[in-house]
């Protein structure tokens, strides 16, 4: 957890800590991002975030600026558990609080991050495909060349790494497409204006929407 920065929350932010859980809250964070949540809970000094689909994060209070209403309801998707396997947001997995501490840091989803992961690498942080990607995020050298990864080997890098490429394509693409863009790269995507038709990428996102069911 980030530790030390200064806690200087508004009044609306004080209001929105001592409330009930709201049907959805938008949460800004210090670093500027926004995350879109069910809920929360205050234990201390960290809050605790509930997501739509499933499953909790907890945060240093310091590292959140104000939550507010988010006056557009949403649906409570639920998670699917593959065969043999646990739910990606309930079961704990390895390098879980780093997983969520970084999705939080870079706006990306949690649970949409852990799928990735699920699919990817099955959370084998040494894990290596015949094509020379790495990691838990399966990142390519390459693609760690992009964000000045040099270790693509430790977690962290690795995580950071994927967390923020995914989190540039979601930028471009709606969630579908750019998870086929993350597997089968951009200029795929670019060729074929869209997911393109190749069997393990379309197997790839089917796999990753079947754990988030939304």
């Amino acid at each position: 957890m980030l530790r030390g920065v200064r806690l200087a929350l508004a009044a609306c932010a004080l209001t929105a800590f001592s409330v009930g859980p709201a049907s959805a809250e938008l949460v800004h964070l210090k670093s500027g991002r926004t995350l879109s949540v069910r809920g929360h809970r205050v234990e201390g000094e960290s809050i605790v975030l509930m997501f739509r689909a499933g499953g909790e994060m907890t945060c240093d209070r310091a590292l959140v600026d104000t939550i507010e209403p988010d006056e557009i309801p949403y649906p409570e998707p639920q998670l699917e558990a593959t065969a043999g396997q646990a739910s990606v947001e309930l079961a704990p997995v390895p390098y879980g609080e780093l997983i969520d501490d970084l999705s939080a840091v870079h706006g990306v989803d949690p649970v949409l991050v852990r799928a990735v992961i699920q699919v990817e690498s099955a959370f084998a942080a040494d894990a290596r495909s015949r094509k020379g990607a790495r990691g838990l995020m399966q990142v390519m050298p390459a693609t760690g060349r992009q964000y000045g990864a040099r270790n693509l080997d430790d977690p962290r890098t690795n995580l950071e790494t994927g967390i923020r490429h995914l989190k540039s394509l979601l930028e471009k693409y709606e969630r579908s497409v750019a998870l086929a863009a993350y597997n089968a790269g951009e200029g795929a995507v670019k060729r074929f204006g869209g997911i393109p038709p190749y069997g393990e990428t379309r197997s790839y996102v089917r796999k990753i929407l079947s754990l988030l069911k939304r």
